[in-house]
């Protein structure tokens, strides 16, 4: 977790204080490697080889160590061919083939895993320390250079944790792309001085300097109606194959019980039904239940129940419980969040721990890959709006996307007026389907403290963004464009992290993603754009995969994006103290980021609001985003990180101890 230049050896006692700072996400056994050069530490979470998978791992030398954290889901195919290669094991884990894939094939062994994981490696004899990243971020592995050594670690906390000298400070244009995108952008961070791997790259670090690449990048077919298969019923046949092969690895590659996670909707459905059909027994599935109508889907949920015969579990969730866990759930998250989505979630993870689940499917990513937000059918109408302004059809394509708009002729209007008909004129721009969400969200920008604001003036998150476009851009169709940019933004920083990774491994359980398998995403982004978004149907292959698996009441019912009571959480009767504190002048003064007149008018205007239930958009995100900056800043820059004391270690290997055997014995992999 820890590499020094010049300064001498990490200490051990920071290195465990970086482990027990991780111990959420792997309670089941500690280790730590340290040489003259490097220190690495290890969180595990027990999931496959139980008996002999414990880390830190090394080659049979001793010369390369390795720290992982995730899966290599076809790390058995990968043993058989090493094995040949003559590369002998002394474990049966995944994490073993990660060292030996090194050897064998050096950084090019990244593009050959297809799984979810950030890796740290150290090649003691050449004195290199090799980080990587999955292709979509499933993974999180953040970096931060200070007092002559880097520091890496799979959470901010426990960067802060290995030393307490780094400075801790929220980053202006970390903000600035969280109060765009939802999310920043990897590098970008929201700690000054502490940066994210990209998705998909490999950091070599030697005494040469550090070498940076992408060893994966998303790719379409180039030309609007290009891609293969070349028909939509092979497309289907295709797809249900590499999704069903998806769900088998992810069901069988564990020596633990696998779950699914459960909505209601068609991607969960899916792949829980599915899970169920590879696990034959026992089978478990997890539902959030909400007590506003609003939000639930508990009847679609119980329909799939009742069809794949799972053994069910939910937990229901009300405005106080989203309060009541937020303070946790943005420690957890480390960034501010603009919505309470990932607080329902946190309690869902909790729910599967105690039942005894440690893995967990989830449908995260269908709609990433196969076209599925309500943003790609609106970014196909805008822009036909764009190349036909006056199109006698501009009324009846509103109301093929929202049903409810032929009752109401004035929301039609200032739909058109506000949505469709703002900035339509840049419908050939890179970014143009997602302008209106950018712009909404950036639009709060305006309650940042002037000296915040100022600091992140120099940087426009969006130009950033679209300066920094892969050369064939320009040459995919619209829908793959609109996909490369929210795989790139909204996926990974997150719903793959702040609603995913971080919300599972708050309760030290590891999701799963059939979707983001390495084949089915090539399947997917090399389908044509019509197969994914059939004129304004979305997920369309998809869908037709899905006939006959889950109930029809599923694959009829209109998209229900997943959302929780944002604003009108913390302003019912009864909130929690903290909301009060964080929201006070000193409070919001001493976090430096927004102007303490503005959240106080905000906070008038959102209690004046609670009687009526009905918030705004903007208030909503605003409220929230206000409410998680106080609390990150209080949890992750006003304190500092406690260090775990008395943390017992399963495998310690001291190279500066005389007494440690050069081998170092049995060791495992995997950074968490």
């Amino acid at each position: 977790m820890a590499l020094h230049a010049g300064v001498g050896p990490p200490a051990v006692e920071d290195l465990v204080a970086m482990v027990g700072a991780l111990r959420h996400r792997g309670p089941d056994e500690f280790g730590l490697y340290r040489d003259r050069r490097v220190g690495l530490g290890h969180a595990r979470l027990s999931i496959i080889d139980l008996a002999t998978g414990q880390q830190p791992l090394c080659n049979e030398d001793g010369t390369k160590w390795v720290v992982f954290n995730g899966e290599i889901f076809n790390y058995v195919e990968l043993r058989e061919e090493l094995v040949a290669r003559g590369h002998r094991f002394r474990t049966r884990s995944d994490t073993e083939v990660v060292v030996h894939a090194w050897e064998a094939f050096g950084s090019r062994c990244f593009e050959r895993f297809n799984g979810q994981f950030a890796i740290a490696l150290w090649d003691a004899a050449e004195e290199t320390l090799v980080l990587a990243r999955d292709r979509l971020g499933v993974r999180p592995l953040y970096l931060c250079e200070h007092g002559g050594r880097l520091w890496f670690a799979s959470e901010v906390k426990a960067i802060f944790a290995g030393d307490p000298a780094i400075p801790r400070a929220l980053d202006p244009v970390g903000f600035a792309e969280t109060f765009t995108f939802w999310t920043s952008v990897a590098p970008q961070g929201v700690f000054l001085g502490v940066s994210e791997l990209e998705p998909g790259h490999v950091r070599i670090v030697s005494g040469r300097g550090a070498e940076d690449r992408a060893f994966w990048t998303p790719r379409y077919p180039v030309g609007p109606d290009a891609g293969s298969p070349a028909s939509l019923d092979e497309a289907v046949e295709r797809t249900r194959a590499s999704l069903e092969q998806s769900v088998r690895l992810r069901m069988l590659r564990a020596d633990v019980p696998v779950g699914s996670y459960l909505s209601g909707g068609l991607d969960s459905s899916l792949v829980a039904a599915l899970g169920r059909r590879v696990k034959g027994d026992r089978f478990c599935t997890f539902s959030l239940r909400f007590e506003d109508a609003e939000y639930d889907e508990t009847p679609f949920q119980r329909a799939v129940v009742a069809l794949i015969g799972s053994d069910h579990r939910e937990v229901l969730v009300r405005r106080r419980d989203i309060a009541e866990a937020f303070p946790a759930v943005v420690a957890h998250a480390e960034r501010p969040l603009l919505r309470t989505a990932p607080a329902p979630l946190f309690l869902l993870s909790r729910l599967v721990r105690e039942s005894g689940i440690k893995v967990v499917l989830t449908g995260e990513g269908a709609d990433e890959m196969f076209g599925g937000y309500d943003l790609f059918k609106e970014g196909k109408v805008r822009r036909f709006w764009g190349r036909h302004p006056s199109s006698s059809l501009r009324p009846r394509l509103l109301e093929r996307l929202y049903p409810w708009l032929g009752r109401s002729p004035v929301a039609q209007q200032a739909i058109a007026r506000e949505f469709f008909g703002r900035g339509r004129e840049r419908h050939r721009e890179p970014g143009f389907a997602h302008q209106t969400r950018w712009q909404g969200a950036a639009a709060l920008q305006r309650l940042f403290a002037a000296d915040f604001r100022a600091a992140a003036r120099g940087v426009d998150p969006v130009a950033r963004l679209l300066a920094d476009l892969p050369p064939e851009f320009a040459r995919w169709s619209s829908l793959a464009q609109d996909q490369y940019l929210e795989v790139r933004t909204l996926l990974s920083g997150y719903l793959l992290s702040s609603q995913g990774d971080r919300m599972l491994m708050a309760h030290s359980v590891e999701g799963r993603f059939p979707f983001l398998d390495a084949h089915v995403v090539e399947l997917a982004n090399a389908l044509p754009a019509s197969y994914k978004l059939r004129v304004l149907d979305e997920k369309h292959v998809l869908k037709r995969v899905a006939g006959g698996v889950v109930p029809p009441e599923v694959l009829a019912r209109p998209k229900q994006p997943y959302r929780a009571p944002d604003a009108a959480s913390f302003v019912a009767d009864g909130a929690p103290d903290w909301v009060g504190e964080v929201l006070g002048g000193a409070g919001v003064a001493r976090a430096g980021v927004f102007e303490p007149a503005a959240v106080e008018r905000l906070w008038r205007k959102c209690r004046s609001s609670a009687g009526g239930g009905q918030f705004s958009n903007a208030d909503n995100m605003a409220l929230v985003g206000i409410l998680s900056t106080g609390l990150l800043h209080e949890e992750l820059v006003r304190r500092a990180p406690a260090r775990a004391a008395g943390l017992t270690l399963r495998t310690c290997v001291d190279r500066l101890e005389a007494h440690q055997p050069a081998s170092g014995g049995r060791s495992n992999g995997g950074s968490t």
